[in-house]
Formats: C-alpha cells, sequence, structure tokens
C-alpha cells in the first residue's frame, strides 16, 4: 500500500511542477512519467487519463483553499451590515496562504495552475471546479454581489473573471515584479504583502459603475 501512495505522489508532484512550469497542453504523459520516473501504466492505473491527473492535481489545493475560503466569507455575514468588497477579497487572503502548508510555494503554485487552466480554455476543469465546489463558489458571487447590488449579473461575470486575471498575472509574475520594485523603490515584499497591494485595485474594479454606451 505504501509503494502505491508513494508512486501516485510522486506523479502528482511530477505533474504540478510540469503543469505549472510549461502548461497542461504542452505537458505530455511521457514528460510526466519521465519525471516522476515512473510507467505510463502506473498513471493509467492512478487516474486513468490526463484529464483525471489534471483535477486531481488541482483538487489537492481545492480541497483546501474552498472549504476554508467558504468559512471566512460566511464569518462575514454575521456582521450586522454587508461586508464591503475589500473585506470580502481580504477573507480569501489566509485560505489562500494556508496552501503553503500543503506545499512550498503553494500559493503561487495553485494561482499559476488556475491560470494555465483559464489561459488554454480547459473546459473539462471549469465542469470539475463547478460541479465539485460549485457551492463554496456561490458563496463567494453571493458575498460579492451582495457588496454590490449596483453591478448586473451579467456585468459581474465579467468583473469576476477580470478580477481573476488580475490576481493570477500578479501572482505568476510575483518574482519578477519584486526585482523591479526592490531594484527601483526599494521595496521588498513577501506573498502576502503582493496580495494586499492588489485587493484594493480588484475591489475597485468590481465595484465601479456600469457605464452606459447609449
Amino acid at each position: 500500500m505504501a509503494g502505491r501512495t508513494d508512486t501516485k505522489t510522486r506523479i502528482l508532484d511530477a505533474a504540478e511542477k510540469l503543469f505549472a512550469e510549461r502548461g497542461f497542453s504542452e505537458t505530455s504523459l511521457r514528460l510526466i512519467t519521465s519525471k516522476a520516473e515512473v510507467n505510463l501504466a502506473s498513471v493509467n492505473y492512478h487516474f486513468g487519463s490526463k484529464k483525471e491527473l489534471i483535477r486531481a492535481v488541482l483538487a489537492r489545493y481545492l480541497d483546501v483553499f474552498m472549504p476554508t475560503a467558504a468559512t471566512e466569507i460566511k464569518r462575514l455575514h454575521l456582521a450586522p451590515e454587508h461586508a464591503s468588497l475589500n473585506e470580502i477579497f481580504s477573507a480569501l487572503i489566509k485560505p489562500l496562504l494556508d496552501l503553503n502548508k500543503v506545499r512550498n510555494g503553494g500559493t503561487i503554485i495553485f494561482l499559476q495552475l488556475l491560470g494555465r487552466g483559464y489561459i488554454e480554455s480547459q473546459g473539462h476543469l471549469r465542469w470539475f471546479i463547478t460541479t465539485h465546489y460549485g457551492q463554496h463558489l456561490s458563496t463567494f458571487v453571493q458575498a460579492v454581489s451582495a457588496s454590490a447590488p449596483h453591478i448586473p449579473p451579467a456585468e459581474m461575470f465579467w468583473r469576476l473573471h477580470f478580477t481573476l486575471g488580475t490576481i493570477v498575472f500578479t501572482m505568476a509574475l510575483a518574482d519578477a515584479l519584486n526585482e523591479i520594485a526592490a531594484s527601483d523603490y526599494g521595496e521588498h515584499n513577501n506573498t502576502e504583502a503582493i496580495i494586499r497591494k492588489v485587493i484594493p485595485y480588484m475591489a475597485a474594479g468590481v465595484a465601479v459603475p456600469v457605464i452606459s454606451n447609449e
């Protein structure tokens, strides 16, 4: 049993690293088996397909992040007034940082994987996330919508995806941005500091009134 567990973990670890670095489409099962030092039969035995392997890699993070994030947002509902967008987004900081306990650098790895899924149009991932974590997603969307009732649902759809793109892009380039900030402005930021910098920007973007084109 221990051997099976070790093999499965090696496959997940190798796939995660390659997916984050190269993307899902550019990472073949042959590359994964080579890095994990296993044969293709082991991948098929544990996961059945590349799509299932991709989902399993993300599930290691989503299983930790989604319930914790939903709990933090529900806690805000106990307040007598609706939470602000800044408070709602800030409630995600601890759940995101807790992903570093899943794996060293887990916060950035998770956001890189999530970004890859959207950039490469991995439709099966959207189905997987909404099917398995839909209730948690609804908690977040409902909280944001209650805090910005002037934003129509269709417009909110776009703004939440713009928000996701902002945080994914920022964290994917965190190292490069940190080097520039240190060189040009003498700033030294860790992961939490960067997330806290981008939250007011995202909150303001979601809340800005809709401008009519008429």
